[in-house]
């Protein structure tokens, strides 16, 4: 499942983390989770999970074994998205394309 679309004209890192935590919603994932799921360097994970907390995209759940990231409720689509995940809108293609 994929984030809102109104979130997702953020960086590429920042889109991947939050379709990430739209998929483990309810559970929620570490940040060594995210780091295998994003495939990005840790400064620029630590830097999207920056923005997004400061954005108030996502919460941060400290446990007493691990800290739990999951995305903020306005994030996930209330009904699961079909859409490939593949498919890639105009917006996203353009943003690839030039230079912002």
């Amino acid at each position: 499942m994929r984030a809102k679309r109104e979130f997702r004209d953020r960086g590429s890192t920042e889109v991947a983390v939050l379709d990430a935590l739209v998929d483990r919603a309810n559970d929620g994932m570490s940040v060594f989770e995210l780091r295998a799921a994003v495939e990005v360097d840790i400064d620029e994970l630590e830097q999207a999970l920056s923005m997004l907390k400061q954005d108030g995209l996502i919460v941060v759940e400290s446990g007493a074994n691990e800290t739990v990231i999951k995305p903020d409720e306005r994030v996930v689509p209330d009904i699961p998205t079909d859409e490939d995940d593949d498919a890639q809108s105009i917006g996203e293609w353009l943003r690839e394309r030039l230079p912002f």
